[in-house]
C-alpha cells in the first residue's frame, strides 16, 4: 500500500476517467503496479450499477441515421458518465442498436420502454451494459424528421467532433430535379454545418416568441441607459431597433452570415442554390443536439475525497 497514495490515484483516474473508489482497488488488486492497475480497469468494470445509479451521465454520443431515399432520418443522444468509456465497443454497439430501435419507433415513444430484444428492453440493456462498464448509461432523448408524402425535399444529417453534436435538416424543394441538384445538395450540406457551429435558436425571426424579443430590447434599453455617455432618449427606438436587427442575425440561421461563404448571409446562399437548380428551395426545419446540453455536471472536490479514502 506503499506506493497507493493521493498521486497514483488521481494518475490512474486522469488516464482511465474510472472512479475513485474503482482506482483504489485497481492499485490494491495491482500491488501499485500502475500499468497493471490500468489493465484492470480496461477489462473489467469494478462499481456495480447500484453504486452508478445517482451518478451522472453527461458524455457519450450523438447519432444519426438518414434512409437511402434521404426522406427520413433520426437523432439519438446516449449518455455514459466519462469520455473514455464512450469509445469502449460495446457503449457503441449499444448507440448503434438504439440507433436502429430510434428508425422505426414510433414518434414521441419513449425509446427506453422499446424492446431491445426478447424479453428485454432498452432499460433493461442499458442497466446490463451499466454494471458490465461501471458507469451509468442513459438513452436520453431523440427525434425524427421525414418528408411528408406528396412533399418534394430531402433530409440532410451532419455529425460533428466524433459524435458530440448531431443535426438534421429538413430542405423542402419544387420537384425531383431540384432535389437532386448538386448546388442544392451543396447547400444543404455547408446549412448543417452551419447550424452545428453557430447554434442558431430558431430558424428565422418569425420564429422567436414576442416576449423573447421584447426581453432583448429591455436589455438593449438599459444599456443605453447605463451608458456613461448616453446618446438623447429621443433617439433610442431606433438604436434599438438596429440592435435587435444584429442580435437577429446572430441568432436566427437564415439571417445568420455563412460560416462558408463569408459575405453572404444563410438566406442569401439558399436563393443561389434554387437559381442554379431553376426552382424553389426552402428551410422547413432543423433539429441540433449538442451532447450533454442542459446537464449539470458535478463537480468532484477530489483532494478531499481522496484523502478520506485513505484515512
Amino acid at each position: 500500500m506503499s506506493s497507493i497514495n493521493v498521486q497514483s490515484i488521481k494518475e490512474l483516474r486522469e488516464r482511465t476517467q474510472a472512479g475513485m473508489g474503482d482506482c483504489k482497488a485497481a492499485l490494491v488488486e495491482a500491488d501499485g503496479d500502475m500499468e497493471k492497475a490500468v489493465e484492470i480497469i480496461l477489462k473489467k468494470g469494478l462499481a456495480k450499477t447500484a453504486k452508478r445509479a445517482g451518478a451522472i451521465a453527461a458524455e457519450g454520443e450523438v447519432a444519426a441515421w438518414v434512409s437511402a431515399d434521404l426522406r427520413k432520418a433520426v437523432v439519438v443522444e446516449v449518455n455514459i458518465q466519462t469520455d473514455f468509456a464512450a469509445r469502449n465497443e460495446q457503449f457503441k454497439a449499444f448507440v448503434q442498436r438504439v440507433l436502429a430501435i430510434a428508425q422505426t419507433a414510433p414518434a414521441g415513444a419513449e425509446l427506453s420502454a422499446a424492446s431491445y430484444e426478447a424479453g428485454k428492453t432498452v432499460a433493461d440493456a442499458a442497466g446490463e451494459l451499466t454494471a458490465r462498464l461501471g458507469e451509468k448509461i442513459a438513452v436520453r432523448r431523440w427525434e425524427r424528421l421525414e418528408v411528408p408524402a406528396g412533399q418534394h425535399g430531402f433530409i440532410q444529417t451532419y455529425v460533428h467532433l466524433g459524435g458530440r453534436i448531431g443535426v438534421l435538416l429538413h430542405v423542402e424543394t419544387s420537384g425531383d430535379a431540384v432535389t437532386g441538384h448538386a448546388e442544392v445538395k451543396n447547400f444543404a450540406d455547408q446549412t448543417a454545418m452551419q447550424i452545428a457551429a453557430m447554434n442558431p435558436v430558431a430558424l428565422s425571426r418569425e420564429d422567436v416568441s414576442k416576449d423573447t424579443v421584447q426581453k432583448q430590447r429591455e436589455i438593449f434599453e438599459a444599456q443605453l441607459k447605463d451608458d456613461p455617455k448616453p446618446k438623447p432618449q429621443a433617439m433610442w427606438p431606433k438604436i434599438v431597433d438596429g440592435k435587435v436587427d444584429k442580435w437577429f442575425s446572430e441568432v436566427t440561421l437564415l439571417e445568420q452570415p455563412s460560416v462558408i461563404v463569408t459575405d453572404k448571409k444563410v438566406v442569401e446562399l439558399g436563393k443561389a442554390a434554387a437559381t442554379a437548380a431553376g426552382g424553389d428551395v426552402k428551410i422547413v426545419r432543423y433539429v441540433r443536439y449538442q451532447l450533454g446540453e442542459g446537464i449539470e455536471k458535478k463537480k468532484d472536490d477530489f483532494a478531499s475525497d481522496v484523502t478520506k479514502m485513505l484515512t
